[in-house]
């Protein structure tokens, strides 16, 4: 995320968020319209691999076409795979699978729908478990929420990286709303007593209803989505505050993976997020099976003071079990006002279970972690960088000075786990080691967002250093890491990073309380690699392994000798 310098709008370099993150978290989820499109588009693949199988003749061609074959048939696999997920409605699982998909296979079109359609339910659920957006369904008028619609259009024309074509926002706005009469959290709620025959109908009338209407402006687009509130409300008592509501998450939230609709209570974590502080019980997580792992515990936070250790498991908040729920409602139920408390079942690693009351309350989450020397007799430093806030250049010089005091000659900086944050941060960081040279560009189709970031400090410190990175290392750790790199300032060691290479604004809307998380440039590193797609290529290549300090995934402390990567950085430097 990057705190612009135009006050009304910081914007978010750089984040990709994981399920779970420091006591926040995300969970993610067939429609008979998107359903037929997959056998329409499907078909014609599937007979043109027969075709060339039997117009090729030479050994050359009928190798290409063995190999084209095979390509077919695990894309197929690939869809079978996601459709699968899509009847348990697994949507978070079928998000991520379709993502992988869609990077094996970036043509294709089958794909990317169904990876849309699955982001559609997967946001539909994510909205009706969050308290402060169904506060603004009950108190915005329909009038205010159309004002919202018009505001993010005009939002999308002005800042929006590519060129938005209206007739597209209009069709998946459609489709949101036709996604969310078909889940039972927007039903139950907005639906008042409207058979399911009739609901059913009306969800597959509505693309009919809007296709012969005039797409040419975004004032074109308030028009329909008026008249299908209207309708909504007509047929089946839904209000149109929550028709519109959905047209507008829609629009945005199938642009791509980092643009989307901010609630109230998203927006107030968001900016807390970039402050490095929040209301919670100070812990970060990681969504298991039939619990929440805790990663790490945010020292004097109120979890740490009710003795909760790295590696204990939360079986339970408020009686709630998740071994019974999704995990992402679990990590949900640990939110709520400051003074409030959370009554928890947590598993120790020795399987005690123990039931603690845990006090809500706001606290400082430091983005530095694990300072200490790795290698005293080579002088060898370290310390993990957890994301990058609006502290984080304070507190790597608070950790290089007390590493320095301790001896350090060289530098190792673990930026795996690492989801990104602040651009502003990544480059002041990249400057403190960069004495010169380029640190990163951003491109956007508003020259506004056209940028070219130089070092210039002086007194860089200058002692020879690795940076690790990973598969989750994503955006603002790949400015930096990229930086580094390229400039051949020091060497990347660990895999290619994620390749999450677009800048997001955050915008404060005028006509709601909602904000609104948008793409609006592509960042390149030094050299000119765009790191969409890409990612960081790693001087030394070593597998994933746990990281130290850190529990595995049976709640067990990783030691630095257990940490593959870590050990090959030690090895680099003691060289």
């Amino acid at each position: 995320m990057e705190l612009s310098s135009r006050v009304h709008r910081p914007a978010c370099c750089c984040s990709r968020q994981p399920i779970t993150h420091r006591g926040s978290s995300l969970v993610r989820g067939l429609s008979g319209t998107w359903l037929a499109v997959l056998t329409l588009v499907a078909l014609p693949l599937a007979t043109a691999s027969v075709a060339r199988a039997h117009t090729s003749n030479s050994p050359a061609a009928e190798a290409n076409a063995a190999a084209s074959d095979h390509t077919q048939a695990t894309r197929d696999q690939s869809l079978a795979a996601g459709l699968e997920l899509e009847r348990a409605q697994q949507w978070g699982d079928a998000i991520d699978h379709y993502e992988s998909a869609s990077r094996a296979f970036p043509e294709d079109r089958v794909l990317y729908q169904r990876l849309l359609i699955s982001r559609l339910h997967f946001d539909v659920k994510r909205r009706y478990d969050d308290k402060t957006y169904l506060t603004s369904i009950r108190e915005l008028s329909t009038s205010q929420a159309l004002d919202l619609y018009s505001e993010i259009l005009a939002n999308l024309q002005t800042h929006y990286v590519d060129t938005i074509e209206w007739s597209r926002v209009l069709l998946h706005g459609t489709a949101a709303l036709e996604v969310a009469l078909t889940e039972e959290a927007f039903v139950n709620r907005v639906v008042s007593s409207a058979p399911p025959e009739r609901i059913e109908a009306f969800r597959q009338a509505i693309h009919h209803r809007v296709a012969d209407r005039s797409t040419q402006s975004r004032f074109d687009l308030r028009a329909t989505v008026n008249v299908v509130a209207k309708a909504a409300h007509d047929e089946l008592g839904i209000s149109g505050t929550a028709t519109v509501l959905e047209y507008v998450s829609g629009a945005v939230s199938t642009l791509d993976p980092y643009t989307r609709l901010l609630s109230p209570g998203q927006l107030d974590e968001m900016f807390s997020t970039i402050e490095g502080n929040f209301v919670g019980l100070g812990v970060e997580l990681k969504a298991a099976e039939d619990c929440l792992l805790i990663l790490s515990v945010i020292p004097n936070g109120p979890a740490a003071e009710a003795g909760i250790m790295a590696g204990d498991r939360i079986l339970a908040v408020d009686a709630t079990r998740a071994d019974e729920h999704d995990p992402d409602h679990i990590a949900d139920l640990l939110r709520g006002p400051e003074g409030t408390t959370a009554e928890l079942l947590v598993e120790s690693t020795n399987h005690q279970q123990r039931t603690l009351s845990v006090v809500r309350r706001r606290v400082d989450v430091p983005c530095v972690e694990n300072i200490h020397i790795v290698d005293q007799a080579n002088g060898i430093g370290y310390f993990r960088l957890t994301n990058f806030q609006k502290t984080t250049p304070r507190e790597i010089e608070q950790a290089l000075w007390s590493l320095h005091r301790q001896g350090m000659r060289s530098l190792v900086m673990d930026l795996r786990d690492n989801p990104g944050g602040l651009l502003s941060a990544a480059v002041e960081v990249a400057d403190r080691f960069i004495p010169e040279g380029r640190i990163v560009t951003t491109r956007g189709r508003n020259a506004r967002e056209n940028f070219d970031y130089a070092a210039h400090r002086a007194n860089t410190w200058d002692v020879p250093m690795v940076v690790l990175i990973d598969r989750n290392s994503a955006s603002a750790s790949e400015i930096f890491s990229g930086a580094i790199h390229d400039s051949q300032r020091g060497a990347v060691i660990g895999e290619t990073s994620y390749g999450k290479g677009s800048v997001q604004g955050i915008f404060r809307m005028q006509a709601a309380t909602f904000g609104l998380c948008l793409t609006t440039a592509k960042f390149y590193s030094p050299s000119g690699r765009a790191i969409s797609l890409n990612g960081v290529e790693p001087n030394i290549v070593v597998p994933r392994t746990y990281i130290a300090a850190r529990p595995d995934d049976n709640g067990r402390l990783v030691t630095e000798l257990d940490d593959a990567v870590l050990q090959k950085s030690i090895e680099y430097l003691a060289r």
